[in-house]
């Protein structure tokens, strides 16, 4: 059945519901606001007005029988796929219960070693073991691109009885690896692939665009349409075509984790940019496409700026490319993209996404219009002009897969004790360790820690980048496995 992608179930119920002024004896405490007027005043009364609990009205998401399920069926079929499964903890979330479905403990899952943090504790959950993959590298840029169709096929060859494939599409700087016959190689072997599609959430509805997971066949996506879709922070779909995984194994494990108490903002804000992204997608995307490209092509006639596009692909892997990821290669004027980031924070007062040793990313999205991205232009051309110097030339930027000891979830549960950093080379990490964002592991539990690893922890802590995951907050200790 095809359905009406103009309509919002669930937010025309949640505006239903907030014009009959109900009275509420029920949670949240704020009762419509009253109880946090300084917020209610900042934010305006109508959002703490519908920032209320499960009811009747309004359905519940952990067994959705009303408005919100026709919503997710609304869903899934704008992304071209069987079910939708509505999540307010984001795409980590999404990308949990996934490895969750596909995974008992101690079962296989092939996975490339740039995933998101979310899949390392996917498998500590799961109790599943990774096949790593290494991704193939673009040592100008210094980045992880995309798996290549080999190492997929060598990794199945070496481990005939693994579960599962988990594929990136596409990785943080828009690089897709050849989705489609790798879920061709996986099915003939009978393994279920899922798709972190964090930074995906678009591709459905441009054709200019690489393709979505569930369009070429895979059997779980995991999408953050807050990222690219225009949806509240922390709002996410996780989509499933039928067929490998069982439907109601992937609810009883959402419930096993997702809250009982989902945020009618979040879910709200899903159904209506659905209705936008199904309804416009094709014109608002091109409008984004259009100033991405303007961008590129501004950006590099600035001597000493990079800004790297589709003439990556065919090589490192990378078998498309997603324009709307602008990333800026720094080097060329001396900088890193540590520093790039903080100076336009605290020069310009522009924000991009991240920095990393040679690059900056920024993301154009369904927000974006010319006026910003001059802002961003004229910057860059400052501050090349301010701060350029000669181009950076680190020997070595991106590591190799680290030597797995034991796994994910033994180590999580190993008794542990805390160490210098320094002092860590040859032991077995009992905790992560990244710069975020990305949010991609440098060390996770069960890896064994090299000296070139503890310098490459040292170099970006002196580049002031954000360091999380562990104990320690100012990461000059470490906890390894034993007593």
């Amino acid at each position: 059945m095809i359905r009406n992608q103009n309509v919002t179930p669930l937010f025309d119920a949640l505006k239903e519901y907030q014009k009959k002024e109900v009275v509420p004896f029920d949670v949240p405490g704020h009762k419509h606001g009253r109880g946090l007027p300084e917020l209610a005043n900042y934010l305006g009364e109508t959002v703490l007005q519908v920032d209320v609990n499960s009811m009747k009205c309004l359905d519940n998401i952990s067994n959705p029988v009303g408005v919100i399920k026709e919503s997710e069926e609304l869903m899934a079929q704008a992304y071209c796929a069987d079910h939708a499964f509505f999540l307010v903890n984001g795409t980590s979330s999404g990308v949990q219960a996934m490895i969750m479905s596909v995974c008992n403990p101690g079962d296989k899952i092939i996975i490339p070693r740039n995933a998101h943090k979310s899949a390392i504790n996917g498998l500590i959950l799961s109790g599943g073991i990774p096949v790593y993959v290494q991704p193939q590298t673009n040592d100008e840029l210094g980045i992880a691109m995309g798996v290549s169709v080999e190492s997929i096929e060598e990794a199945i060859e070496e481990n005939p009885d693994v579960k599962a494939v988990f594929i990136i599409n596409p990785t943080y700087y828009g690089a897709t690896s050849d989705l489609k016959r790798i879920i061709e190689i996986a099915h003939e072997n009978d393994i279920a692939v899922i798709v972190d599609e964090a930074h995906g959430a678009h591709f459905r509805f441009h054709k200019e665009l690489p393709m979505g997971a569930m369009e070429l066949g895979a059997d779980m996506s995991a999408v953050s349409i807050h990222k690219t879709g225009g949806s509240l922070t922390q709002s996410s779909a996780l989509l499933l075509n039928e067929g490998f995984i069982d439907k109601n194994r992937v609810k009883t494990i959402l419930n096993l984790t997702q809250t009982t108490s989902a945020s009618y903002l979040l879910m709200s804000s899903l159904d209506v940019a659905r209705k936008m992204l199904a309804t416009q997608g094709e014109e608002v995307l091109t409008r984004v496409l259009g100033i991405s490209r303007k961008a590129r092509n501004e950006i590099n006639k600035i001597e000493g700026l990079y800004a790297f596009g589709n003439e990556l692909i065919g090589q490192d892997g990378v078998h498309n490319f997603d324009e709307t990821k602008l990333g800026v290669c720094v080097k060329g004027i001396g900088m890193t993209g540590f520093e790039a980031y903080d100076t336009l924070r605290d020069e310009y007062n522009i924000q991009v996404e991240l920095g990393d040793v040679y690059n900056i990313l920024a993301i154009i999205s369904v927000g974006d219009d010319n006026y910003s991205i001059k802002k961003l232009i004229d910057a860059l051309k400052d501050m090349k002009d301010k701060y350029g110097k000669d181009k950076l030339n680190f020997d070595r930027v991106v590591l190799d897969n680290p030597q797995i000891v034991v796994s994910p979830r033994d180590a999580f549960y190993t008794r542990k004790r805390i160490i210098k950093l320094e002092d860590s080379e040859g032991e077995v990490s009992g905790e992560s360790i990244m710069a975020y964002p990305p949010g991609i592991p440098i060390i996770t539990p069960g890896e064994r820690i090299s000296r070139e690893i503890i310098e490459y922890i040292k170099f970006i802590k002196n580049q002031h980048s954000m360091m999380t995951d562990t104990e320690d907050p100012y990461v000059e200790n470490i906890k390894v496995l034993g007593i």
